[in-house]
């Protein structure tokens, strides 16, 4: 099992910009693939970016794409979400978690067996 602990977020006005952080507990995060899911009251989980465990690939969802940029450093055992051009509908709470996979292509919330306990984005128009 691995602990997550995510930091960073925040309140921010639109178009400004926010750094989430996350930091594994366990040894061996760079065998396994990183993702960030973001959630808002009364909806599912929503995938929102991955990272390969060789930090060699990544995906985002289609709202997000040009705007964040996921990345990891093995050695600190560390993955980020760097999140620029902020708008009022990327409020959610924001979570880590890491994948029962080494690629990143099995992107849905159950490819994924840990889970930080999140931290809250707020975006005001």
């Amino acid at each position: 099992q691995v602990q997550l602990v995510e930091s960073g977020g925040g309140s921010v006005q639109a178009g400004g910009s926010l750094r989430l952080s996350c930091e594994a507990s366990r040894r061996g995060f760079g065998s396994y693939a990183m993702g960030w899911f973001r959630q808002t009251p009364g909806k599912d989980r929503e995938f929102v970016a991955i990272i390969s465990a060789s930090g060699d690939f990544t995906l985002y969802t289609d709202s997000v794409k040009g705007r964040f940029t996921i990345s990891r450093e093995n050695v600190k055992n560390m993955v980020y979400l760097q999140m620029n051009d902020l708008k009022p509908e990327d409020t959610a709470v924001y979570y880590c978690a890491a994948s029962y996979y080494s690629g990143a292509y099995n992107y849905l919330a159950s490819d994924f067996g840990d889970w930080g306990q999140g931290t809250q984005v707020t975006v005001s128009s």
